[in-house]
């Protein structure tokens, strides 16, 4: 049985979790709803909502998405935060 003479070092991996789907699932708001909201069509919000890692739509889009949906969430769900909508993961990794 072969020993591995040296130890790799563990590197972290970092992956950027999109729950758009989710937060719009909990606070029951629609594709049109939002698309309306945004002024965007409803095909785009659903390509938007079904990325698993964040897309590449820069901070001022994100904060129009957070804001869009805070108005039209019910207020028993209190404002939408962006570590709501971001979660960030760190994966251990042999380097």
């Amino acid at each position: 049985m072969d020993v591995p003479t040296e130890l790799k070092p563990a590197t972290a991996m970092a992956r950027i979790v999109w729950k758009m789907r989710q937060v719009m699932a909990d606070r029951k708001i629609t594709n049109r709803g939002l698309a309306d909201q945004l002024k965007k069509h409803p095909t785009g919000i659903s390509r938007l909502k079904g990325q698993d890692e964040l897309p590449a739509i820069g901070s001022d889009e994100i904060e129009r998405i957070r804001t869009a949906i805070n108005e039209l969430s019910s207020p028993d769900y209190g404002e939408c935060k962006l570590s709501e909508l971001v979660k960030i993961e760190e994966d251990l990794v042999s380097a």
